[in-house]
């Protein structure tokens, strides 16, 4: 039963694909040029389907929301304005929750795009665009249940919603914004200034520092390396790791200054980068912190791996 029920719906798409025409650029060109919203209708299952087209739509850069056909014909129609465009699902055609409202909305001269399996319905006749969702058969053996006729209305929805998104020329950092609390948001939308160590938790000396006082400040910053600020742009760093090399030298650290140990070429990122930017170049050069300069190449800020971590970043 499953397998065919999958058969059943996947030759229902099938079908959808063959029979996509000219009324399908019609419904992408009517709301491109609409200045308002795409309004989203539908009852029963059509209107679980409908709550789904207009989460799609609205988060691929096409502005909608969903307003249930009852509640339109009590009050609810107000939120929808001439200057939008109506999206009504009914299989039939023949819901009386849409049907009672299209009189209001002609009135007010909405673009409808109906989606529909009947061409000759109440719905595909108001409708100024009819997007047909004709399927032969629903994958329930009663032939009842809303089965392949709701995976043809969603995945038309789907095509729409993507046909919408090419034309718009919508690209990742769009989606980004959009999605501020997703993974992708994440990355294209958080920058380092957003992220980075500055002001008095950044662990700063001079060139003259001398050694005992630069672990003073490496330990009470807790950062795990010291910048050497010169004209306050970096001039190199001194690391955990450069202290466990130096160890092994035998040398007499007392007596030497910040400036003699440094590292003198810090990896440095702009302020401005973005965050996922500073973890590439933290893994590309397997480092675990990198130093943040405004346009002027003066020092801002700080990060590492753990700031990247918190973030989710990485």
């Amino acid at each position: 039963m499953a397998r065919e029920t999958l058969r059943i719906e996947a030759e229902a798409l099938a079908h959808l694909r063959d029979q996509l025409d000219a009324s399908f650029i019609a419904a992408v060109q009517a709301i491109l040029v609409a200045r308002g919203r795409v309004i989203v209708m539908g009852m029963g299952k059509s209107g679980h389907v409908g709550r789904k087209i207009a989460a799609t739509l609205a988060s691929t850069g096409t502005p909608a929301f969903f307003v249930h056909p009852g509640e339109a014909a009590h009050g609810d129609l107000g939120m929808v304005t001439e200057a939008d465009v109506v999206l009504a699902l009914s299989n039939s055609g023949e819901s009386d929750e849409i049907n009672a409202i299209l009189p209001a909305m002609r009135r007010l001269g909405i673009v409808l795009i109906g989606m529909t399996s009947r061409a000759e319905s109440t719905l595909a006749r108001h409708a100024d665009v009819v997007l047909l969702t004709h399927i032969t058969q629903e994958a329930c053996p009663l032939n009842l249940a809303p089965t392949a006729s709701t995976t043809a209305q969603i995945a038309l929805g789907d095509a729409l919603a993507v046909a919408l998104l090419d034309a718009r020329g919508f690209r990742e950092h769009d989606f980004a914004r959009s999605h501020p609390g997703g993974a992708l948001g994440r990355k294209l939308l958080m920058h380092v200034r957003d992220l980075m160590r500055t002001g008095e938790a950044l662990p700063c000396i001079t060139p003259d520092t001398g050694f005992l006082d630069m672990m003073h400040v490496m330990s009470g910053k807790g950062l795990g390396f010291a910048v050497v600020l010169q004209d306050q742009r970096p001039a190199g760093i001194f690391t955990d790791g450069d202290l466990r090399r130096l160890i092994e030298t035998g040398a007499d650290l007392r007596a030497l200054r910040a400036g003699e140990v440094m590292n003198p070429h810090p990896k440095l990122i702009r302020a401005d980068a973005l965050a996922v930017d500073a973890a590439e170049m933290m893994e590309q050069h397997r480092i675990t912190s990198v130093l943040a300069v405004d346009a002027e190449g003066r020092l801002a800020g700080a990060l590492n791996t753990n700031d990247l971590m918190r973030a989710k970043v990485i």
